[in-house]
């Protein structure tokens, strides 16, 4: 065993060594991987960003349940209690009508109007949330409940919104799946070929080696770790360009974003984006190397 991981890191060693020597090559080549690595990346990053700016789309699912004129304090709270304990729903803040009352004088639009009212026109409501998993089939059901109820005057859901969100965001994610497993592919192929152009230029030692005695898997291995270094360089390289282009468009994003009066979070890579960006490096370049030498491997065998 010990003999075994003093050859594997002779070999993990040798490759870097390797690529060390031809510089321009191999800084080519992990230019490559490092952009198509980062496209698919940078988008996940973006609708990442974009979901918690946002306050990930809940408050776009809120609806509001008014209640009828008369309904006393007491039961618009009790109503406030069983919606927030449905399964469907996250919260159920209740806005009394003295409150909404007050909200509604502080605007400089109504407040000359309201002045004028002997009495409170406005109703209890209730701001729902519902839960991030729930459908919008189950939205429409509890609606419908919620109207039967004899306290209830409205409820007001705009479930086509909510079905329009679901498939924006499905599609979103599905794009972000397909190009990165895409792109993914691309960089296979590129590592293959480079490995494959590698094969037939060490096609002489190789052929001596198997002359020696040396098994396909001894010949195999250092084709391999040349792959997984180019994996991981193209991985890193590959963060690196996505750090640089966050803190490009800092400045302008939060521009943008307080002009609508939003809170700009920044941009970050997250722990598990990171992870997948290296891993989707290093497990490419494994595949492209081992498809590679698979292929031409077998094809190279000593003259006797």
């Amino acid at each position: 065993m010990k003999e075994l991981l003093t050859r594997h890191v002779q070999n993990a060693l040798g490759a870097l060594g390797q690529l060390a020597r031809q510089p321009v090559a191999t800084g080519l080549t992990v230019a490559v991987i490092a952009i198509a690595l980062a496209l698919p990346a940078s988008l996940q990053v973006l609708v990442q960003g974009a979901q918690r700016i946002a306050g990930n789309w809940d408050s776009i699912r809120d609806f509001s349940v008014y209640l009828k004129p008369g309904t006393d304090l007491a039961s618009a709270r009790r109503l406030a209690r069983e919606v927030s304990d449905h399964p469907a729903i996250a919260t159920a803040e209740l806005i009394s009508a003295d409150q909404a009352l007050e909200d509604f004088r502080s605007d400089p639009a109504f407040g000359e109007a309201l002045q004028a009212l002997k009495e409170n026109p406005l109703p209890h409501t209730l701001s729902v949330r519902p839960e991030s998993a729930a459908t919008a089939e189950s939205l429409v059901e509890f609606k419908v409940e919620l109207a039967g109820r004899p306290d209830v005057d409205l409820v007001q859901l705009d479930t086509q919104w909510l079905q329009r969100l679901g498939a924006i965001l499905d599609v979103i994610r599905r794009t972000v799946w397909m190009v990165g497993g895409l792109l993914v592919g691309a960089v296979i192929v590129i590592i293959g070929n480079t490995i494959r152009l590698d094969i037939q230029n060490r096609r002489q030692e190789i052929e001596v080696s198997k002359l020696l005695g040396a098994t396909d898997a001894f010949v195999r291995r250092p084709f391999l770790y040349i792959g997984l270094w180019y994996g991981a360089m193209g991985g890193l390289a590959s963060l690196l360009i996505l750090l640089a282009g966050f803190a490009i468009l800092a400045a302008p994003l939060e521009r943008l974003i307080a002009l609508y009066g939003g809170d700009y979070g920044g941009l970050g890579l997250e722990p598990a984006t990171a992870t997948l960006v290296l891993a989707g490096g290093v497990g490419s370049g494994l595949i492209g190397a081992w498809l590679a030498v698979a292929r031409h491997l077998s094809d190279i065998e000593p003259s006797v």
